[in-house]
């Protein structure tokens, strides 16, 4: 039997049943990266030794009649999570050798969960873009077309799941890092609400593993099917056991319904910053259409929705005010000079970039005290609906574009070129108030490329959107293996 593109959940099921080892999925998914990643770089530092003792340790547990919840399973880890005795580079060169003594806080759960961990997934330099390249490890591809990028920053991990490679993997979100590999690439992925998962150990090469709560960044599980990371969420979520794990445990509400036509949709497919591509529009709108098929409420419109113009320029600034917070005294000093020239009514994304870039801690107050008013705004948003169904970005997987200066990078749209870093508005919606957002794959575009949607559910309900991508899934397609279009 095929076991390489099976889901966690049937792994699971079938190791506790005795229809295959520990040892037979490891080796198979072995054997799968040997052959085929070569073509698309997706696995940067393989562990195949240590993933070989591991499922066999596993065995050793099953036969002892231990149950838990990931024993056996064979998953990978994005480079950014210290794994002790191997580099964390963040792609970076001048770190390629740094080797963490200690495992991630994630990497520790997934252990303790059973999981056989493969080896560790393709980033972007420092994490930075919607691309998987770096000078240390090279360039990953997309699964369905070589010449286009899987995504970033989780973009090998999605990658490695289209490719079987593996049935599980977890990455980390501040701008789509999650959500746009798992659009590109035709998998799921979740970002969890703020705060409900610890992130000690996704750390810059440069910094301390400490546990620090993160501005926006969230890290979460990414799988094929919306089953799968909820399981995976299980394991992940938590508070960490150094600080709030001491006095909190976590119980996470149920999800707000368990039939299609019970659910509450708001729908939006239009943003005032950059259009939506026809492919990503026609995808939101088949899944509107089999919502309403299937009964659920589905509006198109709603004064409750916070103003997306006001947001996405509150997001921008938030992400690059903490994007660039170490630069240089003499880099921050000349972008200060820019954003000094800037006219007051200029209040594009541009100008909020750079805005944010030099905002002071007073300006940071008053954008967080904002941002504070757009969260209460969805809470009365997600009294009257359950989800939000719109784009994770305007368009399906884009070609490589390995210039190194993101700011002058554009973005075609159906023929029209955008600043490259507009896209990420989408991202945003979910991430400035911290909401949890599921991407499920939703199909193909014309040149058969895949196209996801992006469920957002209220705060710490991350159940809700996941259960709404597991209901859409047999209506929608869900995952398939990879067909190259190129």
């Amino acid at each position: 039997m095929e076991w390489n593109h099976r889901s966690a959940e049937d792994l699971v099921t079938a190791l506790r049943a005795g229809e295959v080892t520990a040892k037979e999925l490891t080796e198979a998914a072995i054997g799968l990266i040997e052959r085929d990643d070569a073509a698309v770089n997706a696995i940067c530092v393989p562990d195949f030794d240590r993933a070989r003792d591991a499922a066999h340790a596993a065995d050793r547990a099953l036969a002892r009649g231990e149950d838990r919840p990931l024993l056996g399973v064979p998953v990978t880890v994005k480079e950014s999570y210290d794994v002790a005795g191997l580099p964390t580079t963040w792609g970076i060169p001048e770190h390629r050798d740094h080797m963490p003594a200690e495992d991630a806080v994630q990497v520790s759960r997934l252990k303790a969960a059973g999981a056989v961990i493969l080896g560790k997934t393709n980033v972007p330099l420092g994490l930075q873009g919607l691309q998987s390249s770096n000078a240390i490890y090279g360039t990953t591809g997309n699964p369905w077309d070589h010449a286009r990028t899987p995504g970033g920053s989780s973009g090998g991990s999605a990658a490695a799941l289209a490719l079987g490679f593996g049935a599980l993997s977890i990455g980390s979100d501040i701008g789509g890092s999650l959500r746009t590999p798992a659009h590109f690439c035709g998998v799921y992925g979740h970002k969890p609400t703020l705060g409900l998962v610890a992130n000690r150990g996704m750390t810059a090469p440069d910094a301390h593993a400490l546990p620090v709560d993160l501005d926006l960044a969230v890290v979460g599980p990414m799988a094929r099917t919306a089953r799968d990371l909820a399981l995976l969420l299980d394991v992940m979520a938590g508070p960490d056991p150094l600080t709030y794990g001491k006095a909190h445990r976590l119980s996470l509400p149920p999800a707000r319904h368990e039939r299609l036509n019970d659910f509450r949709v708001l729908v939006v497919e239009d943003h005032p910053f950059i259009p939506t591509g026809a492919a990503v529009r026609n995808a939101v709108n088949e899944v509107a259409d089999v919502l309403v098929s299937k009964g659920a409420q589905v509006e198109r419109s709603s004064p409750l929705l916070p103003d997306l113009e006001e947001a996405a320029t509150l997001y921008t600034k938030l992400l690059f005010s903490g994007s660039v917070a170490r630069f240089p005294v003499d880099t921050y000093e000349a972008l200060r000079t820019q954003a000094a020239a800037l006219h007051p009514d200029d209040q594009g994304l541009d100008a909020s970039r750079l805005r944010g870039m030099v905002m002071t801690h007073r300006d940071w107050m008053e954008a967080n005290h904002l941002r504070e008013l757009h969260r209460h705004a969805w809470r009365r948003l997600f009294q009257e609906f359950d989800a939000v169904l719109c784009p994770v970005t305007p368009t399906p997987a884009f070609p490589h574009d390995h210039n190194p200066d993101l700011l002058a990078c554009r973005l075609d749209i159906d023929g029209v070129e955008y600043p490259f870093f507009d896209q990420l508005v989408w991202a945003g919606l979910a991430t400035m108030p911290g909401l949890p957002a599921t991407a499920a794959p939703a199909g193909r575009s014309p040149e058969g490329l895949p196209v996801g949607v992006q469920l957002i559910g209220p705060a710490f309900e991350d159940r809700t959107p996941i259960r709404l991508a597991e209901l859409l899934a047999p209506e929608i397609g869900g995952f398939e293996p990879p067909h190259r279009t190129g």
